[in-house]
């Protein structure tokens, strides 16, 4: 088969957990290809998400480094074999790589956790707040491709309007909240939206006031934690200034979720949230 150039987040994960498997095992890449009767170099690739494997092939290994996880296994079958592409795939590189990455996790997780100090959760962007955020860019980013971010980030949406929608905690920082990107008219509809999305069965947002003081992950702008079917395939997403991050490493993951914990017991209540959000509307 043709390895893949630009293996997708949600295949390098794939390969990733593969290669934990073989290393809990203390087994060499070598010694694990010989068991199952193939090079060592289709390991090497599978595990950096160049090649992908059948369900079958994920099974044998599964056997030869001897995990009994059998809801880890189910869940690694279901990233196997041929996927057709998400709707993400019609605007591979006509946009960063990274912002494909990221809505193919999101369309892939069972409940999102955010924290958000600087910018809005991208899944409650208006169109404008969207379009004013991207337009900020230095160097400036041709309009062309303003207008394909903008139209990613909303389509990104989907899955949490989808009838099956994702359920969604969101931490946001009153910073973030008084930021008039766009300005009042823009920033005011902006926080409309977010009330009326607050209301949503499966979204939960809370507001960290500048009144709460410190707060776990508060030099980060934002992160984004995805839990899939099994927690051993959760995934961190964080931005940066090259571009975005994905950690996946077992420890770092049980960081972030007691950091998590603590940045959502640092918020008001919904209740509470949607009070400040409205008087801070009210402001504009």
């Amino acid at each position: 088969m043709a390895p893949r150039h630009a293996p997708t987040i949600r295949q390098r994960r794939f390969g990733a957990e593969l290669r934990r498997l073989r290393e809990a095992a203390e087994m060499s890449a070598p010694t694990a290809a010989s068991l199952i009767g193939t090079d060592r170099t289709v390991i090497s690739n599978v595990e950096a998400g160049r090649f992908g494997i059948s369900e079958e092939r994920l099974r044998r290994l599964a056997s030869v480094y001897e995990c009994d996880n059998d809801a880890l296994i189910d869940a690694l079958a279901e990233m196997t074999g041929v996927r057709k592409g998400g709707w993400w795939e019609e605007y591979r590189g006509k946009i960063p790589p990274g912002f494909l990455d990221v809505a193919e996790l999101e369309h892939h997780a069972v409940r999102l956790r955010t924290v958000q100090t600087a910018h809005l959760p991208g899944l409650f962007q208006t169109e404008d707040h969207a379009r004013a955020i991207f337009e900020l860019f230095t160097p400036p980013i041709p309009r062309l491709e303003v207008e394909l971010r903008v139209a990613h980030r909303l389509s990104r949406q989907s899955v949490i309007t989808r009838a099956d929608a994702v359920s969604y905690i969101g931490v946001i920082h009153e910073a973030a909240l008084r930021m008039q990107l766009g300005g009042r008219d823009v920033a005011r509809a902006q926080l409309n939206h977010l009330l009326v999305a607050g209301e949503w069965e499966n979204v939960t947002l809370l507001v960290i006031p500048f009144s709460a003081g410190g707060f776990p992950l508060m030099g980060e702008s934002a992160v984004l934690y995805a839990e899939a079917a099994n927690p051993h395939l959760d995934t961190v997403h964080m931005d940066s200034p090259t571009g975005a991050v994905f950690i996946d490493a077992p420890t770092q993951l049980a960081h972030f979720r007691t950091r998590l914990d603590l940045a959502e017991k640092k918020a008001l209540s919904p209740e509470e949230s949607a009070d400040l959000i409205h008087r801070i509307a009210r402001e504009l």
